[in-house]
């Protein structure tokens, strides 16, 4: 019998005693229906009984923990789902675990942007008389008619050409216009939560499909909206901090020209844009944890298998097809397809710029978009590739 973690055992023996104290017994006939006579019984070793009984208790004891573990950890996961996810005002909750920045020291890329003013993309007469531009149609096929003759942009994955991304921003709807994917056709939500310029949206938005729709709450990005579409730019340089405490930066330029001394000046060998759209969900199984590394590649989902490079300048709300940038030619690497992502994706990219060194507080929010790079400045040099194919 096991109590309260005693294990006590009772051995029982039955004895019959073979002759009678008091003499031998009458000679009398046996009732109808006596049992036998009794004879002696054997004594039994329960050792080994008591031995066995011992071990099994001992099983018993550590299943028993064991159940009891996994009850605690269980317990211990619902708990915390439960403070990761829930709702607040009809909106959905996820808990961006907060992170916190690397020690503070200098920042030798601060002030390496050169500072190039914009220029008037036409002269009085009419003739181009800047560099080609961007964001360009990348619908497959496309040319402009900018001759870029001489100039081929990078071909393979910016980091296999020895670059890395120097800083993370996007825009409100794309700067790029991907026929069928993003495009005058599409659309988002009815209200904005932004003033910037709006660019193309993703086809994709459907407003009867509630991850679409349900509101998320934001944590760390700024004037951010599920359903909408945004465009995200990891401008990357030869020239950046690679490696290092200093390697994100705002402004970007910072970062592209941090060492711009030790490497080339051939700017479209040495820096590039790698740009990706998507359309922000309420659904967590859209998650990507590390954005701020750079774009997604994968050859299960297709993210980076179908991506038209060129060369082009840098980009943004103030750039027209009037008022050009001389910060050309570079490299652009966009992907031609829409992609869904969770709201929370975005929002865990936003808590890690807010822990990098350099202060990037004002890319926390979307950028406005420029209008679509008229043909005469686009450059006649855009290919297709497959980044899915590299390690």
């Amino acid at each position: 019998v096991e109590g309260c973690g005693v294990s006590i055992f009772f051995r029982v023996s039955m004895y019959a005693p073979t002759t009678s104290p008091y003499g031998p017994p009458a000679s009398l006939p046996p009732l109808p229906g006596a049992p036998p006579p009794m004879v002696s019984q054997p004594v039994y070793d329960y050792a080994p009984m008591e031995t066995a009984a011992v071990a099994s208790t001992k099983k018993l004891k550590v299943v028993a923990g064991v159940l009891g573990l996994l009850s605690i950890l269980l317990l211990a996961a619902t708990i915390t789902l439960g403070i990761l996810y829930g709702t607040k005002g009809g909106e959905t909750t996820v808990t961006v675990a907060p992170t916190t920045g690397p020690p503070s020291g200098t920042n030798p890329c601060s002030g390496a942007d050169p500072g190039f003013s914009s220029i008037d993309c036409f002269d009085s007469s009419g003739n181009v008389q800047a560099l080609e531009q961007a964001g360009a149609n990348v619908t497959s096929g496309y040319q402009g008619s900018f001759n870029a003759s001489g100039r081929t942009p990078i071909t393979t994955p910016l980091y296999a050409a020895g670059l890395c991304p120097v800083n993370v921003h996007w825009h409100l709807g794309t700067e790029h216009y991907s026929a069928g994917q993003y495009d005058e056709t599409g659309s988002g939500p009815s209200t904005t939560v932004s003033s910037e310029q709006m660019g193309y949206q993703c086809t994709s938005y459907d407003s009867t499909d509630s991850k679409f729709t349900t509101a998320y709450n934001w944590q760390n990005c700024v004037n951010m909206q599920v359903g909408q579409t945004y465009e995200v730019h990891w401008p990357s340089s030869a020239a950046g901090a690679c490696g290092t405490l200093n390697q994100y930066q705002t402004p970007f330029a910072d970062g592209v020209f941090c060492n711009w001394a030790t490497v080339g000046n051939t700017t479209y060998e040495q820096i590039g844009v790698q740009a990706q759209v998507f359309i922000v969900v309420n659904d967590e199984s859209y998650y990507y944890p590390n954005l701020i590394r750079g774009m997604i590649v994968d050859a299960t989902s297709g993210h980076g298998s179908d991506m038209a490079l060129y060369t082009g300048s840098t980009t943004g709300s103030s750039k027209s097809n009037t008022v050009c940038s001389q910060y050309a030619p570079i490299t652009w690497q966009v992907d031609r397809k829409c992609w869904p992502i969770s709201a929370s994706s975005f929002d865990k990219m936003c808590a890690d710029m807010k822990a990098e060194r350099d202060d990037m507080s004002s890319d926390l929010y979307p950028h406005g978009s420029r209008v679509l790079v008229a043909d005469a400045l686009a450059a006649n040099n855009q290919v297709s590739a497959d980044f899915t194919t590299y390690p």
